[in-house]
């Protein structure tokens, strides 16, 4: 954020301080005014010519500064992927503990890599089949990013939260 006298541009699009338009004016000028209001000069974007700036008080900058860092946080990119570990000899309580387990975690925001360890072909479409079973029992909470993928001792897909 850039803001007072670091601002290079000899032309600014000023708002106010209640957000209403004061127009282009020069960036000397729109200093001038902002000492006398006792708040920064603020720009918004460098892209655009004239850049948009805007007169705000000091703890707002700050404030709003702080408020997108917190908002740029949450993005779906940050999103933490769980694993969750499974075998086909599993006892059916125990692979609905590992279900419920999966639910909590979609729920929570974060993506869900369901492993499910297998020894052998014949045992690689047993789990295939399973994997399967699983995401459609998950089908409210997250949808498939990845297909289920056979490799030699286990078979793997991942589940997101929907957004």
């Amino acid at each position: 954020m850039i803001k007072n006298e670091k601002i290079k541009a000899h032309e600014v699009q000023l708002t106010g301080l209640n957000g209403e338009d004061l127009g282009v004016m020069s960036t000397r000028e729109a200093l001038a005014l902002a000492k006398q209001h006792k708040v920064d000069l603020v720009c918004l974007s460098l892209i655009t010519s004239p850049p948009p700036c805007k007169l705000i008080g000091a703890g707002a900058a700050r404030e709003e500064a702080q408020q997108a860092k917190k908002k740029a946080g949450k993005s779906p990119d940050k999103r933490k992927v769980k694993e969750i570990r499974l075998h086909l000899q599993m006892e059916d309580h125990d692979r609905d503990v590992k279900q419920s387990q999966a639910e909590r975690i979609l729920k929570k925001g974060d993506s869900v890599k369901l492993v499910i360890q297998v020894h052998g072909a014949k045992e690689g479409e047993s789990g295939k089949v399973w994997a399967e079973e699983l995401c459609k029992a998950l089908k409210e909470h997250g949808t498939k990013t990845t297909g289920v993928q056979v490799s030699g001792k286990q078979v793997v897909v991942q589940l997101d939260p929907p957004n």
